[in-house]
Formats: C-alpha cells, sequence, structure tokens
C-alpha cells in the first residue's frame, strides 16, 4: 500500500512523532466497537466529508483488504453528500483508482 507524499515526508522527518501516531492509531481501532470493515469505510466518509483526498488511496486498500466492496466504498464516500455537498464527490476518482488498482 502507497503513503501519501505527506505521509512518507513524515515518517522520514518526525519518526518519533510518526512512531507515537501509529501507536495511537492502532490503540484506537484496538478499543473500536466498530468491525475493521465499517471502521475503514466510517473512515472514508470523513476524509471525503473533509476534503482529505490524500488519504483516500490508503484508506480504500485498507477497507477492500477487511472485505468491502467496490459499491460499500464509493457509498462510504458519498454518504456525507446531503450533509456537506458536492465536498464527497472530489474523493471519488482517487477512491475507484485505488480500489480497482488490485484487481
Amino acid at each position: 500500500m502507497k503513503l501519501s507524499n505527506s505521509f512518507e515526508t513524515f515518517a522520514k522527518e518526525a519518526p518519533e512523532h510518526q512512531q507515537a501516531f501509529g501507536q495511537l492509531v492502532q490503540t484506537w481501532g484496538d478499543i473500536s466497537a466498530l468491525d475493521d470493515k465499517t471502521n475503514h469505510l466510517s473512515y472514508l466518509a470523513v476524509l471525503a466529508a473533509t476534503g482529505k483526498t490524500s488519504g483516500i488511496p490508503f484508506h480504500v486498500m485498507l477497507a477492500k483488504k477487511s472485505g468491502a466492496t467496490k459499491e460499500e466504498v464509493i457509498s462510504a464516500i458519498l454518504v456525507g453528500l446531503p450533509a456537506v455537498g458536492n465536498e464527497v464527490i472530489n474523493a471519488l476518482p482517487a477512491a475507484i483508482e485505488a480500489y480497482d488498482m488490485n484487481e
């Protein structure tokens, strides 16, 4: 799975911070009441709604690895459309490309 340029730079230039962040993310996932697939799909919805598209490919691969279908990924991306508007549509190309990469 390819990390975004921003995250690669974070890991390279601030490895201790990145390691601490990684531990937080792992712990957060461990205590979540959501199953992995639901958690990853929910995270995709948040990324799309907030316009953070650089992380979309990585998190699509995690969702797919957890058993998410292409249709579920698309639905997760679009779930925020009524609340935040067309911003979420900007995430669709990256999500679809990432999902189709390893088919």
